[in-house]
């Protein structure tokens, strides 16, 4: 594995020095932005692997996109070899239809230290609720980044990770997503929790092969790929393609919604996804309302 292979996936031509927030930062962002956040490989008849070399192998080799295993994993690589210091953090995803947050440990994320300040670098979350930069880990503060407000609070050893929700403004208002709000509804929204306790890329193995195969599984029910841009993101959710763009105007987020057909949605993984897939795939979208 080499890290000039991967600055070419990502197409990162900016300095490796200083070890500093900027330059974490603009690893960061030509990630999210050149590698999608996707699990096609489960609607491809195909198991996604694990552990580090799997996910270089797929990302950087393959040029294909992942999911938090393994987008986190290989940033986490990258950070490190770089002479940064990274720890890796588990975390619980929260489930709105339950109104709580997972208990299993669903998450990877990445706890970054400089100059004695910690930041949460979380580059496998994707779609509205992907982080743009590293976040301070700060209790109670807000800190503004161009897809809304994040912040994290702690209660008793425990973290929070919430964004405030923005209007949304869209071309379509009867096409519903679970993904979107309605401008009636600004309050903050629950991402996930997680503690400091430094984790091992083993202890996610078993969800790995759960999140994979149960039927009520989001990643099972639902093929996702979903990549930022400049301004906002795109997603590819069954053959709904969404392109959204932040604060298009009184912090309001531009939805505009496309329904595609099989060969449409073939094409627009090639464009503007460019992931060209060895398997057929068999697109997903179904409801995470239980229907009994």
């Amino acid at each position: 594995m080499k890290l000039k292979e991967y600055f070419a996936r990502i197409s990162y031509k900016g300095p490796l020095r200083p070890l500093d927030l900027k330059t974490l930062t603009a690893v960061l962002q030509c990630h999210i932005r050149s590698v999608p956040f996707e699990n096609l490989n489960i609607h491809c008849g195909e198991t996604i692997g694990f552990g580090l070399e799997a996910a270089y192998e797929k990302i950087v080799q393959s040029h294909r996109g992942g999911w938090c295993l393994e987008n986190n994993l290989l940033l986490s690589w990258v950070f490190q070899t770089m002479g940064y210091d990274v720890t890796l953090l588990g975390g619980h995803v929260y489930v709105p239809l339950e109104d709580r947050y997972d208990a299993a440990m669903n998450h990877l994320l990445l706890k970054v230290v400089i100059d004695s300040k910690v930041y949460i670098a979380d580059g496998g979350f994707g779609i509205a609720f992907q982080l743009w930069e590293p976040l301070e880990l700060v209790s109670g503060k807000d800190q503004p980044q161009k897809p809304g407000i994040f912040h994290v609070t702690e209660d008793n050893g425990v973290w929070y990770f919430d964004k405030i929700k923005r209007k949304v403004y869209s071309s379509d208002p009867e096409n519903k997503s679970l993904y979107f709000d309605g401008p009636e509804d600004l309050a903050c929204k629950k991402i996930y929790s997680f503690t400091l306790k430094p984790r091992t890329i083993e202890e996610f193995l078993e969800q790995s092969t759960i999140l994979q195969t149960v039927p009520e599984s989001l990643f099972v029910k639902k093929s996702i790929c979903s990549l930022q841009t400049t301004s906002g993101f795109q997603v590819l959710i069954g053959w709904t393609l969404t392109e959204t763009k932040y604060d298009y105007k009184d912090n309001m987020d531009l939805v505009e919604r496309t329904t595609l057909t099989d060969e449409e949605v073939e094409k627009t993984l090639e464009e503007p996804f460019n992931i060209r897939l060895k398997k057929k795939l068999v697109p997903r979208n179904e409801s995470l309302v239980p229907t009994s």
